[in-house]
């Protein structure tokens, strides 16, 4: 899935250099697409639903007070 990320927008760069503006901006299009499908697959998980194991929501116990 990534080599067609980088596959769409090589060629939106090269369509944008070589003048064909309107390609560019397609392919740059389908590209955001595919990169934002790309992140969905990556984050889904079946259990948890869409989760980013990299920011911890959850709390595995209370949180510790101050003395006081």
């Amino acid at each position: 899935m990534m080599v067609a990320v980088f596959a769409t927008i090589s060629l939106a760069l090269i369509c944008g250099w070589i003048g064909r503006r309107w390609l560019a901006v397609m392919l740059f299009a389908i590209c955001l697409v595919l990169s934002i499908g790309l992140f969905l697959f990556e984050v889904y998980s079946p259990e948890y639903g869409f989760r980013m194991p990299w920011i911890q929501t959850q709390f595995d116990s209370a949180p510790a007070t101050m003395p006081g």
